[in-house]
């Protein structure tokens, strides 16, 4: 039998925090600008070029929570590193647009996706907001801006959500509409009002988390979270099926989203509550772990149909750390032992499965068996989910303590 170490206790949570970061740092720090976008499992930068919006916020986020968390200046200094290259090289001037993907060879930039996507705005936000929470005041200006940038372009008043991607100009709103955007948005909104206590962002995440996990949910023929809509926010059932071509607009119920949603419905719960917050996320994380935990080997498998049935069978990094966060969330609002369970289910699978041991942080995505699935870690995941899913349950865990 495993001899598990203590998965609610303070000095376990750190190490894995610690653990992640020091794999990444100072292994994907480029001193020209930014952060290598594509390390592998050993930590050997693949592709230098790279550089991709969400990447930057992330690793932003990665070491301002790091730099709150142990103190230290290699994280306070390359907070510096990223707020630098995200002012500096992704955000565009004239229009107060971020460039989603670049091309830095040799410390020249060069767009290679200019379109302004919703899903990049978000952890701008998000990173922004961090930033101010460890203490760079000049944040508060960039967040300002970029809210206003969502806000003036982006939103769309007649159904409370975000539209998905405009033209790098702002003259044309594409036709696809996503939830992936806006839940971020709502992630990112949350801790905007925790790092300014201005009540738009709480209002707003208030608006998305609403419109998703309510009305665009009734859509659905089981009542979960679905990926894709048309302009109008009509049910689009068919997008991209059987096409997994496209990382961000995967077709399918995503466990990882079910779960990700409960775990938001209660930080903001902690914040404005409402009697349907609480309902509403016990049911999304029952449903959907009910729906995608592999009995027999373990774990949370990534998707599932309309008819429940598993879709995509592998087991990825991001979806047992959202789903942790949430297990964590609902049994400090329940007081239910049924969430404790599945917090120390998830932990011992991804103690035996998902934690690279020898190196430090996670493994992105394993196959249905439980092997590792990718020689990748990165673009554009530098281990923010699981580092994210640690310090929330240190906050959790300290109340729970109070």
């Amino acid at each position: 039998m495993t001899d598990y170490p203590d998965f609610r206790s303070r000095a376990f949570l750190l190490d894995q925090i610690k653990s992640a970061i020091d794999f990444f740092y100072p292994a994907n720090f480029d001193a020209s600008g930014g952060f290598f976008n594509e390390v592998d499992n050993t930590g050997t930068v693949v592709d230098p070029a790279p550089r991709s919006l969400v990447h930057t916020c992330r690793s932003l986020f990665n070491h301002a929570t790091a730099y709150r968390l142990f103190g230290r200046a290699e994280n306070r200094d390359a907070v510096r590193h990223a707020l630098d290259f995200l002012t500096g090289v992704h955000r565009v001037p004239e229009t107060r647009a971020y460039i989603f993907g670049l091309d830095f060879s040799q410390g020249v930039a060069t767009p290679t996706v200019t379109d302004n996507i919703t899903y990049g705005y978000s952890f701008v936000v998000l990173a922004y907001a961090t930033a101010l929470k460890a203490g760079f005041a000049e944040a508060r200006f960039w967040l300002d801006e970029v809210f206003e940038t969502m806000e003036r372009h982006l939103y769309e008043p007649a159904y409370g959500l975000y539209a998905d991607q405009a033209s790098a100009d702002w003259s044309e709103i594409r036709p696809y509409r996503g939830q992936n955007g806006n839940m971020h948005a709502c992630e990112a909104m949350l801790v905007a009002y925790e790092a300014t206590d201005e009540q738009r962002y709480l209002h707003r995440a208030e608006t998305l988390a609403a419109a998703m996990t309510l009305r665009q949910a009734t859509l659905s023929p089981i009542g979960q979270l679905w990926e894709h809509y048309k302009t109008d926010w009509a049910f689009d059932p068919d997008y991209n099926f059987n096409d997994h071509s496209d990382a961000y607009r995967p077709w399918g119920y995503l466990t990882g989203h079910q779960t990700e949603w409960a775990k938001l419905l209660l930080i903001l719960d902690g914040h404005l509550p409402r009697p349907w917050h609480r309902e509403r996320a016990k049911q999304l994380f029952d449903e959907g772990v009910a729906c995608a935990w592999d009995e027999k080997r373990g774990g949370l498998q990534y998707s599932y149909g309309h008819d429940k049935a598993v879709y995509d069978d592998s087991k990825q990094q991001w979806v047992h750390a959202e789903s942790l966060g949430a297990a964590a969330h609902l049994a400090l609002a329940t007081g239910e032992q049924h969430y404790w369970d599945w917090y120390d289910r998830l932990w011992r699978y991804t103690h035996d499965h998902l934690i690279d041991h020898e190196r430090g942080g996670w493994f992105r995505a394993l196959d249905a068996d439980n092997r590792v699935a990718s020689d990748r870690r990165g673009a554009p995941e530098p281990d923010y989910h699981n580092i994210g899913a640690c310090a929330e349950i240190l906050a959790v865990l300290e109340r729970t303590s109070a």
